[in-house]
């Protein structure tokens, strides 16, 4: 019925945003407050516990406990990296199979070294005071053989005044036309050296010595060439030498030692 006042107009279906009230902003403020307090808290608790000009601000409970598990998290989550790291340390290790790098060593490894010139001079007497004794009771000698191969020598040739001489496999089936090789060169070269079964590491028959992988031949480049791409006469020897830890030649502990041969 008509009773005299306008129509009203019809609802609107769609409604438009709506600011946030009153009541939600203060909520959020409220919640900012809280976290500040939290991070203030957990500031303050690692701050040594005497500092001059300072004091430990009152927290609740709540909120000192919820700094420590913060703290805690963070030394967990340090911890598990540091780990990550060393197993990462420990992956980049040389690791070699025993079985190819002994088929390196009964390569490059001989049944005769000279070692120093001057205990040739050694009556091997017994005498109480000589001076070519070693402190277990041993012998200075002039030189060593073996009926296997047992030392790669770190000298390419030696020569004794008594006349006694020696030039070293590697230096002459390496080192071919020149005092220098490249890798490809140098793995090339060790293949295809004469294989005898060494004294150390595991057995294997010349037969079974074949070598179809060369990235055993590859690593021992890469220790003894560092981060140059070829490889010196002089260099070689030296780093045997560093290998060997000063002695002479090296023997199949040290090898399989710079090869991750376990």
């Amino acid at each position: 019925d008509d009773d005299g006042r306008p129509p009203t107009e019809p609802a609107l279906t769609i409604r438009k945003h709506q600011r946030p009230s009153i009541q939600q902003s203060n909520t959020f403020v409220t919640i900012m407050k809280q976290v500040i307090s939290i991070l203030v808290s957990a500031a303050f608790c690692m701050l040594p516990a005497h500092v001059s000009g300072f004091a430990t601000p009152p927290s609740s409970s709540r909120s000192t406990t919820m700094a420590t598990a913060s703290i805690s998290s963070s030394l967990r989550s340090e911890a598990a990296t540091a780990e990550s790291a060393s197993s990462d340390d420990t992956t980049n290790e040389i690791q070699t199979d025993p079985k190819e790098a002994v088929k390196l060593f009964g390569r490059l490894a001989e049944k005769y070294i000279m070692l120093d010139a001057s205990a040739g001079l050694c009556c091997y007497s017994a005498c109480s005071d000589c001076e070519y004794r070693e402190p277990g009771g041993g012998y200075r000698m002039a030189d060593q053989s073996s009926a296997r191969p047992k030392w790669i020598p770190c000298y390419d040739h030696r020569a004794f005044d008594s006349g006694k001489e020696h030039t070293t496999k590697w230096s002459t089936e390496i080192y071919v036309d020149k005092p220098v090789v490249t890798k490809e060169e140098f793995v090339e070269r060790v293949v295809n050296m004469v294989f005898a079964p060494p004294l150390g590491g595991p057995f294997l028959a010349a037969k079974a010595a074949g070598i179809e992988d060369e990235s055993a031949a590859a690593t021992l480049f890469d220790i003894l060439a560092g981060e140059k791409d070829k490889l010196t006469k002089h260099r070689m020897g030296k780093e045997m030498k560093v290998l060997s830890n000063g002695e002479e030649g090296i023997t199949w502990a040290m090898f399989s030692a710079a090869m991750g041969a376990k």
